[in-house]
């Protein structure tokens, strides 16, 4: 009999013997790649100057996106990581360059995803410049993310479209938005932002998340009454499936919660949320998993790297506060092995993008099976982490 080899089988088998990481060469890799990317973007941006980022490869063609989009912060978030790490101002001008073309979503009330947007270039620009313009944007981005709070039902709006289908959504990608609020205190002293944190985080689990810690796409409430209406999915397989990326957003958004408040409900959630993910059985042996758990046409589907990098970084950083340190950082390192040796581009494919093989919206039949620029935000900053560079 052939056995099959899940993630449990797995982590036994990496506790025994961590997998070493060539991050000088996964680096270079990276960078040789990522030069192409600049080049087949510049070409893009002389066509449509309004399209500032590259998201992915849709049908062969690059897919650039103007700044309101919510992928817009990635691509200069990565290139901040790899000034940081080269310390190669030929990194720093483009990082400069390509934050400066979000900057104007500072003042978006119109999206949660601010974090993303904001953050994770003005955020990695103010950490390694201490440039205070960059501050400033995360200031006003903050501001502008927290009203979409409503004290009502506690939790931070995530769409505003599709008015027919629910009430008030919140997906829980949106945890991932909570570290723009923290920032801002930690700026200003205004508490306001944190305890907007601390509400929309506290909901979450509460509503969320089910026994065994796997989480639902997305919560509709009641704006009236503060309950819920209805628990359901939007990119997952059913509404009862724990869509893959969406277990990865809790995990990484319940640690840095720890990392800010020191709150052991919130390391305890982190903690469980990492169990349900590493004991699924539906994980192949390389820890990259298929794009929702609970696909029934599993193996037979797309995988989802993206979901893998999130993962892997996040588990780094919950490593650092948990008595499950070792489990975490192996679990870590077998996923960032896989993906810098298996998951990685060939130079000049994929116009550039480091990693292949994430899936993006699988339910609309989008970015199934491509590279998606989280993907590679998230590879790059695992590879730091997996150094122990962390970026706070």
């Amino acid at each position: 009999m052939k056995l099959k080899i899940t993630a449990a089988l797995l982590l036994a088998t990496i506790s025994v013997q961590a997998q070493k990481i060539d991050v000088p060469r996964a680096f270079k890799a990276a960078a040789q790649r990522t030069d192409v990317l600049i080049k087949n973007v510049d070409s893009a941006r002389k066509i449509k100057p309004n399209l500032v980022s590259p998201r992915t490869v849709e049908k062969g063609q690059l897919k650039m996106v103007v700044s309101r989009d919510w992928t817009s912060g990635f691509f200069p978030g990565e290139l901040w990581y790899f000034y940081e790490y080269t310390k190669d101002k030929k990194w720093l001008e483009l990082a400069k360059k390509y934050t400066e073309d979000i900057k104007k979503e500072q003042f978006n009330k119109g999206t949660h995803d601010l974090g993303f947007m904001i953050y994770c270039p003005f955020g990695n620009g103010y950490r390694v410049t201490k440039d205070t313009a960059y501050k400033s944007v995360i200031i006003q981005a903050a501001k502008s993310l927290s009203t979409r709070f409503n004290p009502k039902v506690g939790v931070i709006r995530s769409w505003d479209h599709s008015g027919t289908k629910w009430d008030y959504p919140v997906i829980i990608d949106n945890m991932m938005n909570l570290e723009l609020l923290f920032e801002a205190t930690k700026f200003t002293g205004d508490s306001s932002f944190y305890k907007i944190a601390i509400s929309h985080a506290d909901n979450t689990i509460k509503n969320h998340y089910r026994p065994d810690f796997s989480s639902y796409h997305v919560v509709d409430y009641d704006v009236n009454k503060g309950g819920v209406i209805k628990k359901t999915t939007a990119q997952g397989y059913a509404d009862e499936s724990s869509w893959a990326r969406g277990q990865a957003w809790g995990l990484y958004g319940y640690t840095l919660m720890f990392r800010y408040t020191k709150s052991d409900k919130y390391l305890a959630q982190a903690d469980a949320i990492a169990k349900y993910i590493l004991n699924n059985k539906s994980t192949p042996a390389d820890g990259i998993p298929y794009w929702d758990y609970n696909d029934p046409q599993i193996p037979n589907v797309s995988k989802d790297a993206s979901a893998a990098a999130i993962t892997a970084s996040a588990l780094y950083e919950l490593a650092k506060y948990s008595k499950n340190a070792k489990t975490y950082k192996a679990a870590a390192d077998q996923i960032l092995h896989s993906l810098s040796t298996a998951y990685t581009s060939k130079i000049g494919d994929n116009y550039g993008f480091i990693l292949e093989h994430s899936t993006g919206h699988r339910p609309n039949n989008s970015e199934i099976d491509v590279p998606i620029n989280y993907a590679d935000y998230y590879y790059i900053e695992a590879l730091r982490r997996y150094q122990g560079k962390f970026n706070f």
